[in-house]
């Protein structure tokens, strides 16, 4: 090899180490990233949803969920009430100040659950329903750039801070680089074992009179489940409505009073 070949090989190897140090966030450009996709799926007012819930587990008959979510953002306030099928209708979550609580109306009875609850036996999770929450419950590194089918995706591991409940500490996330949007999620156990994988092939806006701007939703959540290898969830949202909602909602007597 000549020196000139050998002075290019070095100029291109030193390039290709340097490119992913090149790619990575800064620390700040992170925070403000996630601080982004909290606020663009944050409407500032209420939050009505219809969702239905796939479940496939191995050596069952497939389970078909339909629910209504409400939300009151503005208070970190989450109920999600079933409504379909027969033996579901009437139960439901509701989180108050911090705390996830499940009701069943076949027993009349609130108990109060914890962040891994795996809602109606489903793989989904209460912050699958509820408001983004990345960067007041996290704190991100950067693994730099990849490709994520043809997308190409910031890729970042974030670690719950201190003191945060949360299902999952540990989170790699791939977000698309031109929309911002979440393409990918896989949650982990402290002790490094993943736990779910979850991909978001769809999201939608819808205008928000309440916040002034557009208001961004998951269409489409597959999530799957890496312990229980057969075991996966799909998560359709199928409306959205951002109108006012009864200002005595989020309690447990009117979540009661739908199951009579």
């Amino acid at each position: 090899m000549t020196f000139k070949n050998l002075l290019s090989a070095v100029v291109l190897a030193t390039a290709l180490m340097s490119a992913p140090a090149a790619l990575a966030l800064e620390p700040a450009e992170m925070v403000k990233l996630l601080a982004t996709i909290d606020d663009r799926q944050r409407n500032g007012g209420d939050y009505k949803a219809l969702v239905y819930l796939e479940q496939k587990e191995k050596d069952k008959t497939d389970a078909v969920r339909e629910a209504f979510v409400y939300r009151r953002d503005a208070d970190d306030k989450l109920m999600i009430l079933f409504s379909r099928p027969k033996t579901e209708a009437g139960k439901g979550y509701l989180r108050l100040d911090k705390n996830l609580w499940s009701y069943d109306p076949n027993v009349g009875k609130w108990e109060r659950r914890t962040e891994r609850e795996r809602i109606a036996g489903t793989d989904s999770r209460r912050a699958d329903f509820d408001e983004s929450r990345l960067a007041e419950e996290y704190v991100p590194s950067s693994e730099g750039e990849g490709k994520l089918g043809k997308y190409t995706a910031h890729l970042m591991t974030l670690k719950a801070k201190e003191g945060v409940d949360v299902a999952y500490p540990i989170i790699k996330l791939w977000v698309d680089k031109e929309s911002t949007n979440v393409l990918k999620r896989e949650e982990y156990a402290l002790s490094g074992r993943k736990m779910r994988t979850l991909l978001y092939p769809r999201w939608k806006k819808l205008f928000s009179e309440s916040k002034g701007a557009d208001v961004w939703f998951p269409e489409e959540i597959r999530i799957y489940d890496e312990v229980e290898k057969a075991n996966s969830t799909v998560i359709l949202i199928k409306s959205i409505d951002l109108r006012s909602l009864e200002a005595n909602l989020f309690t447990k007597a009117w979540l009661e009073s739908k199951s009579r």
